[in-house]
């Protein structure tokens, strides 16, 4: 059996910290915007996975996106 090569133990480390299809602005707002969010704003990328403001029943809120696309609200 041979030695994984240094090529071959990265492509494995990127396939596990990279999402197959990250979502890009306009997808997650559309998600969101289906959702029932507006206003969304504030978009960024954190341990946790993507950070977000907007209003939802005329109430802020705070979102993170985790790379499955699950929606969940901070509290």
């Amino acid at each position: 059996m041979s030695k994984p090569t240094i090529a071959t133990l990265l492509c494995l480390m990127v396939s596990l910290v990279v999402p197959a299809h990250a979502l890009t602005d306009q997808e997650l707002i559309a998600k969101l915007e289906s959702a029932g969010y507006t206003q969304i704003r504030d978009i960024k990328s954190t341990a946790e996975g993507i950070s977000v403001k907007a209003m939802k029943d005329g109430k802020d809120v705070s979102l993170v996106v985790d790379s499955s696309g699950q929606v969940k609200e901070r509290k």
